[in-house]
């Protein structure tokens, strides 16, 4: 009986393996936030390593995203990030959502939010040195302040949904 339990399990992960999602893997970068703000270098870098898997349309795949069901858990989990924020659809966002999206950068990488427990747990070359989170909030703030100075202050406000 274990056997058969075992065999049809089997099965079932081997034709699952048919049904994959669609990889996040697009060169488009029309729309990314250095279209319109400086991002230096220690920067970019910063973003690469931890960010950008979720956060942009190029996420780099490790090998276990060739296995279904992982792969679906992963697609969802891509899709959920760049929901919250996309680095390479930035500048389609309006600017009152660009000036919340980099005061929620502050706010998440200054209380280790991000990058995610979870995904730090495997990718263990992401988690954050404290210089890393200084220069992350630096910009951030940097970046809101050139925003500032170049919009009216009444155009960085979100407005309540009513």
């Amino acid at each position: 009986m274990l056997k058969k339990l075992l065999l049809v399990l089997f099965v079932i992960l081997l034709v699952l393996q048919a049904f994959r999602p669609e990889k996040n893997n697009s060169a488009n970068k029309e729309n990314d936030i250095s279209s319109l703000y400086p991002v230096p270098d220690n920067v970019e870098q910063i973003l690469v390593k931890a960010c950008n898997d979720c956060h942009s349309n190029s996420t780099v795949y490790p090998w276990y995203a060739e296995v279904q069901p992982i792969a679906w858990w992963l697609d969802d989990h891509v899709k959920d990030g760049k929901k919250h924020l996309n680095f390479n659809e930035f500048a389609s966002y309006r600017l009152a959502k660009q000036f919340h999206k980099l005061e929620e950068v502050f706010d998440e990488v200054k209380g280790g939010e991000m990058p995610l427990g979870s995904y730090t747990v495997v990718h263990r070359d992401a988690k954050l040195t404290d210089a890393e989170r200084n220069i992350l909030m630096d910009w951030s703030v940097a970046v809101r302040d050139t925003m500032k100075a170049r919009f009216p202050a009444d155009s960085l406000i979100m407005k309540k949904k009513k």
